[in-house]
């Protein structure tokens, strides 16, 4: 997972660097395409065998996908990769702290909330549109995780995941047409959304089905406080952005309610401790 994480935040980073070509648009119709060719041909989903409750997870996740690749893509164009993803990350956050009637947890929530805001530091100048392109994403990832869950469940090994992408590259193939006849890519900015597409695709979808079928979604979504950090360094290192005091330190707060939950979530309860004794 940390992989599959560590690949995703070097995707966004490296798609970013084509934006000012194809932009965020061009730059997801390409991730999709590439990922739906590389899980296609690796795998061969079998696409007419698929139950009803089968397809329903395969359908929602190609919704969630684009929803939460487009406004995430949308939103790093406009606030950058370190202030999108921080955002974005509250949607598996929130996931953790669901359903919990435990204090400390609902404490987290409000911490990460004041997080938020001394991230976003709202004002005259701040960019809503983008934070709420952000704010989007973050719903599109809760999601992500138990639909992710529920295709590991429903479809052996990698045929959930090869089986969303082929559908979603199919349901890309008519944007891809409008937009490219639009503007004229260049080489060098084909390259990087392939790369992107390899990179934020393909190796964390792969990656993330992998580890949703050894630990439960709760766990997943609290261990992903890794992401702002990888986002972070992603953004200053291909990207030249650097964070502002305040920016750093709603980035550090949010990761820090995130630990707490983390840490709490990796203890076993007193009737499982009673059981294992």
């Amino acid at each position: 997972m940390l992989a599959g994480s560590a690949s995703a935040q070097a995707g966004a980073a490296v798609g970013a660097a084509a934006f000012p070509v194809l932009g965020p648009i061009g730059v997801t119709v390409v991730r999709q395409l590439v990922t739906a060719v590389v899980l296609g041909v690796g795998v061969r989903p079998r696409l007419r065998g698929l139950r009803r409750d089968q397809w329903l997870p395969v359908l929602a996740m190609v919704i969630v996908l684009g929803v939460m690749n487009v406004s995430l893509y949308l939103a790093v164009d406009r606030i950058g990769l370190g202030l999108a993803v921080t955002l974005e990350f509250l949607g598996p956050l929130a996931v953790a702290i669901a359903g919990s009637r435990r204090a400390v947890d609902l404490a987290c929530a409000v911490l990460a909330g004041v997080g938020v805001l001394v991230l976003t530091n709202p004002g005259p100048s701040s960019d809503l549109v983008g934070i709420s392109l952000a704010l989007i994403a973050a719903v599109g990832w809760g999601a992500y995780i138990h639909l992710n869950r529920a295709l590991g469940q429903r479809l052996p090994g990698l045929q959930g995941t090869a089986a969303v992408a082929v559908v979603s590259g199919a349901v890309w193939v008519p944007p891809a047409v409008v937009w490219f006849s639009l503007f004229r890519p260049t080489p060098p900015a084909i390259l990087l959304a392939v790369v992107c597409g390899v990179l934020g695709s393909v190796v964390p979808y792969v990656a993330d089905l992998l580890a949703l079928r050894r630990i439960p979604a709760s766990l997943f979504g609290t261990m992903t406080s890794v992401n702002p950090v990888w986002a972070v360094a992603a953004g200053w290192l291909v990207l030249g952005q650097v964070l502002a005091p305040n920016e750093w330190l709603g980035i550090g707060i949010i990761v820090a309610a995130n630990v707490v939950v983390s840490a709490r979530s990796l203890r076993p309860a007193p009737a499982e401790v009673a059981t294992a004794a």
